[in-house]
């Protein structure tokens, strides 16, 4: 990454992350010991699932929907894990609880079918069980990521099909994300706009991508990108809200024309845009007035999120 880039996951520094205890198949170890085989499905082949979350005064938010995904993922491509989410929610618990962690905190929970008894493809190759690795670091998004905003750039990879690789798994397998970041890089932006086999707007390389038009907020059909978890809360607070909302194909003619541009994700929330191609989006120096409006609803859904919670136990 150059020095003048930043990306939607850069977080403040903190050095207490440098002495965490990671979870890893059931043990929680320090950081420099967590370590998986080499022989470890996801490490030799992608071949596995991860979700992200965030802790709130002790509670994931949006707990039930990242965990409908993440199991409807590994229910597709076969891997059965043996436990259920209430056993992955202690895993997550333990682990924060571990390190002091009450808020402020993201956590990547990584799944893979598991060590492999030779180093080839065949997935009956695995035979000793998942893998299941749970990273939780006090983190919190950079200033900077609000008051700049992110610089885009149009790249050649483009989504795939869903019957190549569809891209509603959150899955290990991660590389064309990867090649089209690294292509917006070498293009001089920050992270990478990419366009559906069809050649429309469709998300970036890591997260979900929206855009205001004249009062109206736009963003993708959702048939060739991760269905974020918040992307789907800003769908459904707009609709609660009566801010028109649309899913459907649009080009970069109406990216570029647009008065707002912000991205979605569990780390970042909602992330302003502040330029596609070289092209800047809008008036504001930084996040506008629906990027704004949409940041304080989502702020109230996760304050009733956590309070359901907390009520249930």
């Amino acid at each position: 990454m150059t020095e003048q880039s930043h990306s939607t996951h850069d977080a403040q520094a903190d050095d207490r992350n440098e002495h965490i205890l990671i979870h890893v198949n059931g043990q929680l170890v320090p950081k420099d010991q967590a370590v998986v085989s080499v022989y470890d499905s996801g490490f030799m082949l992608g071949d596995g699932m991860w979700e992200g979350m965030r802790l709130y005064d002790g509670e994931w938010a949006f707990f039930d929907e990242h965990m409908d995904r993440l199991f409807n993922s590994l229910k597709s491509v076969s891997i059965d894990i043996g436990i259920g989410p209430k056993d992955i929610r202690k895993i997550l618990d333990d682990t924060a609880a571990a390190n002091n962690m009450t808020g402020d905190a993201h956590c990547r929970l990584m799944i893979t079918r598991g060590r492999k008894a030779k180093p080839f493809q065949h997935p009956g190759l695995s035979r000793f069980g998942p893998t299941i690795v749970a990273i939780v670091e006090h983190s919190k998004p950079a200033d900077s990521l609000q008051k700049k905003g992110i610089r885009l750039a149009t790249v050649p990879q483009v989504r795939g099909l869903p019957m190549s690789q569809d891209a509603k798994y959150n899955s290990h397998s991660k590389l064309n994300c990867v090649v089209a970041c690294l292509q917006a890089e070498q293009a001089g932006a920050d992270e990478a706009l990419m366009l559906d086999p069809h050649g429309f707007v469709n998300t970036t390389n890591a997260c979900n991508f929206f855009i205001v038009r004249r009062g109206e907020v736009w963003t993708s059909t959702g048939d060739y990108c991760m269905n974020g978890v918040t992307r789907q809360k800003v769908i459904d607070l707009c609709r609660a809200n009566d801010i028109p909302v649309k899913e459907k194909n649009y080009s970069l003619y109406e990216a570029y024309g647009a008065d707002e541009a912000f991205l979605t994700g569990t780390f970042g929330a909602q992330t302003p845009v502040a330029e596609i191609d070289g092209k800047r989006i809008g008036e504001h120096d930084g996040a506008g007035p629906m990027t704004l409006h949409l940041r304080q609803l989502y702020k109230e859904l996760i304050a009733q999120n956590v309070a359901a919670q907390k009520a249930s136990r």
